[in-house]
């Protein structure tokens, strides 16, 4: 065992001294390094460049969303979207869940109560909440159309200067 530790000694110095190399050249009479490259540091180099890349990637991904973000302008006078049928639901079974049991104040447990109730529910028990969103869906739709037509014609920013 003492002998396989000295040729793995002997084994380790003499790699050490076959990749650095110190050479005197003739034209400047400095001393020059020379690093012979092995697979590992080849493989190292080629990580190391690697994950340079992705973090540029990533830094050039970050910095173009916060551009969109500081440029996109939120228009006040929009109409909003209405809410779908599961939030109608959830605005009636929140009520009655809440009558029901008082001590839970947690909004977390009343939504997974409601979100189970909604997928063991059938559709006709879902019609009426459907129903109340696809009215809300078409005065919706109706705003949209009205508004684009003031903005189209700009009357909204004869409205915006008075």
């Amino acid at each position: 065992m003492a002998k396989g530790a000295k040729t793995s000694k002997k084994s380790r110095s003499s790699s050490a001294s076959d990749s650095v190399q110190l050479t005197e050249t003739p034209s400047t009479q400095k001393m020059v390094l020379r690093v012979k490259t092995t697979e590992g540091t080849k493989r190292s180099a080629r990580l190391s460049a690697i994950n340079q890349e992705v973090t540029l990637v990533r830094s050039v991904q970050k910095s173009k969303a916060k551009h969109k973000k500081i440029s996109s302008k939120i228009d006040a006078k929009k109409p909003k979207k209405p809410p779908t049928a599961f939030f109608f639901f959830l605005e009636d079974f929140r009520k009655v869940y809440q009558e029901q049991n008082p001590d839970v104040k947690s909004m977390r447990d009343i939504g997974k109560a409601c979100g189970m109730k909604w997928k063991a529910m059938t559709y006709e028990e879902k019609v009426q909440y459907y129903d109340i969103a696809t009215e809300k869906r078409a005065a919706f739709d109706g705003a949209i159309a009205e508004y684009t037509k003031r903005k189209e014609s700009g009357e909204e920013s004869e409205d915006e200067e008075t």
